[in-house]
Order: C-alpha cells, then structure tokens, then sequence
C-alpha cells in the first residue's frame, strides 16, 4: 500500500493490520536495502520479533529487494527518501526534520552511506546505533582519511555496534572511538535451515560453489581464475549464486578462460539451504570481508572452505581450516581449491570441523537477544 505524508513523502506499508502504537518505533538507514548481509541480518531480527517493534525503513538509493525476506505481518513502512549526491550538509538538515517528525525510540543507521543520517541526529533527536560491517573496495587496504575524521567526530557519542574483532580494532584504534561505546556483536544464524547432507557417497565430478552479491569487491574474477587453474588440475565444477553489476563481466571471464561449460551462474535465489546442500566445497574470493553471513552458512551446512585471509575469516574457522585461509591471490587459492577437488576425505573433515564450529559459535539465539537490548534501550 502506498500513501502520501504530511512531509511530502511517498510510503510504502508493509502489512494492513492495526498496529501496536506502543511498540518501541526503530528507524533504519541502509545505503541500499538490496540482499545483503547487514539487510539479511535485520530481516532476521524484526522477523524474530514480529509486532514486538515498530520499523521504518529507509533504503537511500531505493532499492528494496531484501523486503521479499520480511514477514508480511510486520509493522514496517519504506517511506521514498531522496538523498542527492554530493549535498552531505543539505540532506543531513533535510533528515534531521525527518527524525523530527518520526519521533523514533532509537535510530539505527549502516555503513558509510549512512554516515548523513547519522549526523542529522547531532545534537540528538533520539538514542543512536552505528553498525559497520564493512568497507567497499576503495577502502580495503587503508581508511580514507576525511571518512575517519568524521567517524571519530559524527561517532563519538553514539552506540558503535560491530560484528567482527578487526572492526572493533578499527573503531577503537584508527577512529578513536570510546572503548565504553563500541560493541562487538557476532552474526549468527538459524541453524536449524541449514542441515549438513551426508556428502560421504558422493560420487559426481565435486562442486565449488559460492554465494554473493556480484560486486568488485567480492572479487569473483579471482575466484573464476583460481577455479581454471584448478580445473586444469582436477575435475570440478562451479556454482556462483547471486547477482549483481559484475555479472555480464564475469560471464565474459568465464568464457574467455575456457571454462564456461563448468561455471553455472544461477542469479539470484532465495533457497540457499538446499544450494550449500549440492556444494562440496564453500569459496569466498572477496578483497575485504569482516564476518561473512555466507561463510557461517556454509560451514552450519558442513562444508570445507577456501578462503582469501580477509576480516575475520580466520578465527571464525577451526584451525584446521588455517591451511586453506589464503594470500588474496589466484594461484593460493587455486592451490586450496585443487587440494579440496582431489581429496574426499580431506573435505569431510573439514567440513565436519566448519559444523562443530558453527553449532558451538553461531547460533542466532545470542545475537537476537543483543538486538532486542539494543533496540530496546535496555
């Protein structure tokens, strides 16, 4: 349902239900609200607490993908919010207005391109979160100096929420920000959509698969690369799950490589469980990363996985899996992707490990709880 606002606004209305007017009122600020893991991530928590919250939900260049992954039921509108380019100080007056108008128990902003949401709360309107999940790939190897100047300063009195131990690093450490107001909050998922198949009987030439947004800093022509030199090893195909603006490119990378006839790109898919189900090893090429929902999933699924050493990814496996963490280049992960193609039993184990890993570290049962508290206030 769309309507009009007394501030000039379109909205779109998630459910027709009556509301509960007493529900705590939470705004978030997403660059884009296209599938991805801090969007998959907040689909998961209002899900889990349905009518308990009230949502308004801005997605600054529009898209609105991910609100197929919201229940039909929530009290949630998308009102049309426009943030032109290169206008930071005339959009941070211009939403501080909204902020006004709102009226939100706590105001919950992601990543860079929210940073003007952020500062329209100065001085505050309401209580504020700042989550970071990551850098795009102008920033993957150092921080751009004006982006830490106005972190440390738009970010000093805020709750800073980050869910990987390098983002914390960062937070306190290169922005400066107060220990006291940072807090590290792992991902975790639902277990329970992810159950391991028993890979032992097997028989198929193995399947390489990955799942992502097909952005450049997923870097997925290394993976297509790596997966060459592989393959000129050892059978095996792969399965790039996703879609993105680097689609066309890598679809020409593929052929030019001569591997299109063992590289199958599905698009987009929202049945993710049962793709993990038909891997047999789990890649992720990505230049920065901090603590990738793909790879939790993945190994709750009990695959093996190769990995460039980005983020977080390190810890987050078994030691195990230290050998397949590698350098951000295509011949160190081929070299992990052959060795996982040529060895059943090396990829059981593994994956065996990634389960017991995820089982005991990545339930989204903690990470529900940490939101409800931030949410909340209390």
């Amino acid at each position: 349902m769309t309507q009009a606002s007394s501030e000039g606004l379109l909205y779109v209305k998630m459910s027709d239900r009556p509301t509960d007017p007493g529900a705590p009122l939470v705004v978030h600020v997403f660059p884009s609200f296209a599938v991805g893991g801090a969007q998959v991530r907040f689909a998961a928590v209002a899900n889990h607490f349905g009518p308990a919250f009230r949502h308004i939900v801005v997605s600054l260049d529009g898209n609105l993908e991910c609100r197929e992954r919201l229940r039909p039921d929530l009290d949630a509108i998308f009102p049309v919010v426009a943030a032109p380019k290169g206008a930071m100080f005339g959009n941070a007056r211009r939403f501080r207005r909204l902020l006004k108008a709102w009226r939100p128990d706590v105001l919950v902003t992601g990543n860079w391109g929210a940073i003007e949401f952020a500062m329209a709360n100065i001085p505050p309107v309401t209580r504020h979160i700042h989550i970071v999940d990551g850098f795009g790939p102008e920033e993957r190897a150092v921080q751009i100096p004006r982006r830490v100047w106005m972190n440390r300063l738009v970010l000093a009195r805020s709750e800073v929420v980050l869910p990987s131990r390098n983002l914390v690093r960062i937070a306190t450490e290169v922005w400066k920000l107060n220990p006291k107001r940072v807090l590290y909050v792992p991902n975790g998922i639902d277990l329970t959509r992810f159950a391991a198949p028993d890979r032992a009987q097997r028989s198929e030439i193995p399947t390489i698969g990955t799942i992502a947004a097909l952005r450049e800093e997923k870097n997925l022509g290394r993976l297509l690369r790596a997966f060459a030199i592989a393959a000129s090893r050892t059978p095996g195909r792969l399965t790039i799950v996703g879609d993105g603006a680097e689609r066309a490119g890598l679809t020409a990378l593929a052929a030019e490589l001569g591997v299109a006839d063992r590289v199958l790109f599905t698009g987009h898919r929202d049945d993710t469980p049962a793709l993990y189900a038909g891997f047999d090893v789990f890649a992720l090429s990505s230049d920065t990363e901090q603590m990738p929902l793909s790879l939790i999933e993945a190994m709750a699924c009990g695959l093996p996985a190769a990995s460039t050493d980005v983020g977080d990814v390190r810890s987050m496996l078994p030691p195990e899996q230290d050998g397949f963490v590698v350098p951000l280049s295509d011949e160190a992960l081929a070299e992990a992707l052959t060795a996982l193609l040529r060895d059943r039993a090396l990829r059981l184990r593994l994956g065996a490990a990634n389960l017991a890993k995820a089982t005991r570290d990545f339930a989204d049962t903690a990470m529900f709880e940490r939101y409800r508290t931030l949410w909340t206030g209390s």
